[in-house]
This record gives C-alpha cells, structure tokens and sequence, in this order.
C-alpha cells in the first residue's frame, strides 16, 4: 500500500514536471513574440518621434539656418556650397564627434591634442562593440534572466546597434562624398588657373585689398576736401583777425599740399600722408570751435565754387584756341618739302614737266578721282594707299588740284615718284579763269569788307569768345575748299568721279564703288547721324524761316571724304545752281556758319544715296575710341577733326595707318627731318 502510494506520487511529481516544463517552453516561446513585436513597435516610435523632434527644431533653428546660410553664401563660391550641400544630404545635422571616429580626408584630420581624443574615442568605440558582440551572443545562448530588466537591456542593446551600423554607414558616404568633392574641387581650380592671365597676374597681388576697393583715392579725396576747407577758415581768420590760426592754418595746408603733390591714388602718397591728415584735422576743430560759421562759410565756399568754373572755362577756351591754332600751322618739315620740291620743278626744262598717259584724263571708262590738296604729303599717301590697294592700277586716274604757291612742289613730287601704272595729273585752281566773284558767291563775299574783318581782324569782340575759330581756318578762304560744288565744270568729260579729301587712307580696292546703283541721285555718301548726332539741326539754323520751311531738322547728315558724284545727274539737276541759290542766301551767315557741308547737306537735299559704313569710316582725328575692328575692315578710314597724322597733335593710336604709305628714307624727306 506504501509502495502504491510512492508510484503514485511519483507519477503525480513526473505528470507534474512534464507540465511545468511545457509551460516553461510556452511562455518562453510567448516572451519570444513579445519581444519581437515589442522591438518592432519600438523601432516604429523611434522613427516617428525622431521626424516629429526634426520637424520641430527645423522650426526652432530655421531663422538660425537663414543667417548662416547668407554667411555662407558671401564666405564660398556657389560651386563649394553644392558640394557641402551633397556632402551632408544624407546624414542630417553633423557632429564633431562623428567626424572624429571616423576616417576622413586630410582636411579633416586632428592634431596635437585633437588626435589623443580621436584615438580615445575610436578605442571607446571598440570597446562598445566588443561589449555589443558579447550581450548578442548571451541573448543567442538564452543565458540572460528572463525578467523585465533583461527585456529592456536586450531592447537597448539592438537599439544601440542599429545607431551604431546607421552612423557607420553615415560616415563610410561622408568618406566618399568627401572624395569626390576634393576631386571636383581640383578639377574646378585647374580649370579657373586656365582661365586666368599671367600678365595680369604679375601687376599686382590678387590678395591686396585696393585691388577690389573702388575707392582707391579715398585718402586724396578726404585731403583734397580739407585743403578747400583750410582755404576757407584762412580766409574767415583773416576776417576776425585770428592770426595765430590763420598761420598754424598756413603751415598745416602747404605741408597737406606738399604731401598730396599730384597724387591721384591712394598707392601714390607718400608714408607721411597720414600723419599730415590727422595733423590737419586737429586744427581744422580747432578752427571750426572758433570761426564756424554756416553763413560766411556757405558764401565763401561759393565764391570758391564761381572762381573754379571760371577758371575751367578759361583754360577750355585757351586749350581751344591753341587746338585751332595747331590745327592751322603747317610743320616745319612740310614746308621744308614744298620749298626744296619747287625748286627742283622750277629748274627743270618745260619738256621734262610733263606726266605720262595723259589720254587717258578723259576717258570715262576708266576710274577716276578727284583729289584737292595743298599738302604735298597728305596728297602722296592718299595716291599711294589707291594705288597699292588697287587690283588693276593702269586703269586708275588721279586728278590734282592744288594753288599756285604748291603746284610747283605737287608736279615735282609725282614726276619723282610716279604712281605706277597709273595716270596722274595736278593743275592749278588759280588758272580757272571761269572761277571768279562774278560767278562764284563764295568769292564775292570774300571780298566784302564784312567777311575781311570776320576773317582778319583779330580783336573784334565775339558773343562766343573763340567758338567761331575754326571757321577762321585758312582753308576756308581757299576756293579748293569750294571747288567740289564745280566738279562737272572742272571735268566736262566725264560721267562719274570719286571726290576724295587729303586726310583719307585707302586700305581696299575701290573700284566697286563705281558699280554701286545710286538710284537716280548725285551723291553716294555715307551717313553720319546716330540717335541724335549729326542731324540738320545740328549744322543749319532752324529759326531762319527759309531753313525751318524747307527742310527736316531731324534729316541724317552725311560725310564728305569719300563721295562718288555721278556728274549726269548733276548735270540735268543743275546742282552748282542750287548751291549758287543757297550760297547767296547766306551772305549774312544767318542760315549756317562758315564751312562746305553744311551748304553741301542743303544742296544734295533729297538727292544723296547712303552707301554702306564699311566704305567709310570717320573720327580719327577727333575720336580716341573708333572701334579698332571697324578701322581694319574699312575700304577708306578718314582723319577728320583737328588731329591730323602729320601733325604733333595726332593721336599714336591712330597714326601708323597712314604712315605705313609714307617712305622716310626718301632723300628729300630724309633731309626735311621727316620721323616715324
């Protein structure tokens, strides 16, 4: 009986056993799922709470974010922000810690005291992974207590886990990006090094500050603007009998203007400059305690203001006289040419003083030009540039009028330096018996006593002090100015011409302008006007009633130098009638000044073709900036305006087209003194 009982408990214990074993397994296996799903559920709150977190400190820094980004923005090129910008896409906000576990490039490296720290946290970083391995493999081996504590640290140490693989692979694309973006970067400063000119580079160093300074002449400004200020204190001293500031005033502006000389840039003062400022400006509070006074000071400062533009316009109408004057005077070696040229021709036997092919003059077949000049020189390269241009010169005909006192000098120029293949003639104006105050205007308002006192009597008063200068111009009392207008009755034979001026340079063949259909009009010109320049108005006196009633102020002007004149249409229009008209209308000068384009623009009124501006290009006797390009690609470019090639004056820029026609070792030229 006892030993049925013992069996029977034994049984009980092992159903037992077996029972709490199986539950054991089920609630091990329950706690299993739990975690999982709870990890899960954890993982989702993380992301969820870590975008709700972002999106609000995104709110709480944004304004942060803006000021950094215009630092930035003003700091680095846009080329480095993109960088940045890819660089860090992916990882979010960065740390100094993150950098410092990591393996980044050079320009990220520490050192001194910085690498004992990175190397202390890399071993710290170590340390928690092997400290990681050993907790997974517990919980792999199910020798962690199953309790709450353990289900947290298994949740905290997955937690840990994934930050730790996400931060890895975070920096391993830092790494990366950061390579790539040292690669563009080269690429991108090799490319900027191609761009950038040496010779620049050796004027100055590019880390100077009033390189990119655009008030590099603050300082002679500011000492300039305390020089005037002096000049007015010393004055109102002297009207309140301060002596002793007056003289320390004195001292102070010499010393100022000693020390800003003719300074126009900062870099040009000298070391003192600034001590020689603060000097200055200590007597002038000095002054300003004892003298100010807004009133005085205003007046003064007026008076100061009315003299300097008085002097201004002064030296202007003296620079204006003087450009004039120079514009009149013929150099000493151009004389010296025309001198020793007559001779020559003068002593020649009148069989010897013939020119060559003189059947062609009147063959209308061929290409003719009429050039008047009394410059032997200028009227040489103007033959020799056609000629040299020319694509046939046998068929090029010069016709040359000059005045009595150069035709000697012109004749034997030519006869010493023929002109190739072409034909040549030079007559002389005083020789057209047809051309007299009879028939012509201008002539018999030259003889007028109220032209000969315009032209010389020197002290007469004028409205526009020396306005009217140029109009004084000899060349305006010679009839080779006026000739122009009789071109069909200086060549009866021909049909068309090509009127040249003598300060002109042939750099293209011209014959194609003979092709040109002009349309049934006289003048082939180029025209001159711009938005508002060289318009009628600009020439011609709209008030007179018989300019206003006849013609458009805002008509375009065009140029003489290079005109083709088709002489049949002259011929039937009775141009040299028209001009005789107007000629005689302006005896008084009241309808234009004196000059030959503004009668020119009125008598080819309505009857001018525009010719392309490629033929002609104007302004380099007056314009420092024609375009270099438009000069090179022109048929025929033209020095109007004051600064003539062959004077002093002109501009060197300009120069050496027209000197290129010009042989300096000629012996006459040689011996005149002529030079480049």
């Amino acid at each position: 009986m006892a030993l049925k009982r013992g069996l029977s408990s034994v049984g009980v214990q092992r159903s037992r056993s077996s029972g709490s074993r199986l539950r054991i397994v089920i609630l091990f296996f329950f706690s299993i799922v739990t975690l999982l799903v709870f990890f899960v559920g954890q993982g989702l709150y993380i992301s969820d709470e870590d975008s709700v977190q972002s999106g609000f400190g995104k709110q709480n820094v944004d304004w942060r974010e803006r000021l950094a980004s215009q630092s930035i923005k003003n700091l680095f090129t846009k080329e480095v922000i993109d960088v940045v910008s890819t660089s860090t896409a992916d990882l979010g906000p960065l740390s100094l810690d993150s950098f410092r576990k990591s393996n980044l490039s050079t320009s990220w490296n520490f050192i001194g005291v910085e690498s004992s720290v990175a190397d202390k946290a890399t071993s710290q970083s170590n340390q928690k992974a092997t400290d990681l391995k050993q907790e997974m493999s517990q919980v792999k081996e199910g020798k962690l207590p199953n309790d709450d504590h353990s289900h947290d640290m298994l949740t905290n140490t997955l937690r840990r886990q994934l930050r730790d693989n996400r931060r890895e692979k975070h920096v391993a694309g830092l790494v990366q990006k950061d390579d790539e973006a040292t690669v563009k970067l080269e690429n991108a400063a090799i490319e900027r090094s191609k761009a950038v000119d040496s010779a620049v580079l050796g004027k100055y160093n590019m880390w100077r500050k009033e390189i990119d300074n655009e008030n590099s002449d603050s300082t002679v400004r500011l000492m300039s603007d305390q020089i005037i200020v002096a000049k007015v204190y010393i004055i109102i001293a002297s009207m309140k009998n301060k002596l002793d500031l007056r003289k320390e005033l004195q001292i102070r502006l010499k010393e100022s203007q000693h020390a800003l000389g003719e300074s126009t840039t900062d870099a040009d003062l000298p070391h003192s400059a600034s001590d020689k400022i603060k000097a200055m400006e200590k007597v002038l509070a000095k002054a300003r305690e004892q003298l100010y006074d807004c009133k005085l000071m205003l007046g003064k400062l007026r008076a100061m203001l009315q003299a300097s533009v008085e002097q201004v316009m002064s030296l202007k109408k003296d620079s204006m006289f003087l450009s004039q004057l120079a514009a009149k005077t013929v150099p000493n070696a151009i004389h010296c040419l025309s001198m020793r040229l007559t001779i020559e021709y003068y002593l020649l036997p009148p069989e010897k003083r013939k020119f060559p092919r003189s059947e062609n003059l009147e063959n209308p077949n061929l290409y003719h030009y009429a050039l008047f000049s009394d410059n032997v020189l200028a009227a040489s390269v103007v033959v020799n540039s056609t000629i040299m241009n020319a694509k046939d010169p046998s068929k090029h005909v010069f016709h040359l009028v000059t005045d009595k006192l150069n035709f000697g000098a012109m004749n034997m120029w030519f006869l010493l330096n023929p002109p190739g293949k072409a034909t040549i003639n030079v007559e002389n104006v005083d020789e057209f018996k047809w051309l007299n105050s009879s028939y012509c205007p201008v002539l018999r308002q030259l003889e007028t006593a109220a032209m000969k006192e315009y032209y010389f009597k020197a002290d007469q008063p004028t409205n526009s002090g020396s306005s009217n200068l140029k109009y004084r111009n000899p060349k305006y009392l010679s009839m080779l100015n006026h000739l122009r207008f009789y071109l069909p009755l200086v060549y009866p034979k021909l049909d068309k011409i090509l009127f040249l001026d003598d300060d002109i340079v042939v750099q293209k063949d011209l014959t194609g302008l003979w092709s040109v259909d002009l349309h049934g009009k006289v003048n082939g010109a180029v025209e001159t006007c711009g938005e508002s320049f060289h318009r009628f108005d600009k020439y011609l006196n709209f008030s007179n009633p018989h300019i206003s009633q006849n013609f458009d102020p805002n008509a375009c002007g065009w140029a003489y130098g290079m005109n083709m004149f088709d002489l049949k249409v002259w011929r039937k229009k009775d141009i040299t009638g028209i001009y005789h008209k107007w000629q005689n209308m302006n005896e008084d000068r009241a309808l234009w000044k004196l000059g030959t384009l503004p009668p020119g623009l009125i008598t080819f009124y309505g009857l001018t073709h525009p010719l392309q501006k490629s033929w002609h290009v104007l302004g380099l006797g007056y314009n420092p900036n024609v375009d270099k390009k438009e000069i090179e690609s022109a048929a025929v470019i033209h020095y109007n305006g004051n600064m003539k090639p062959w004077l002093e004056l002109a501009m060197t820029k300009y120069r050496s087209y027209w000197t290129k026609y010009i042989k300096y070792d000629h012996p006459y030229l040689h011996s005149c003194k002529f030079s480049e």
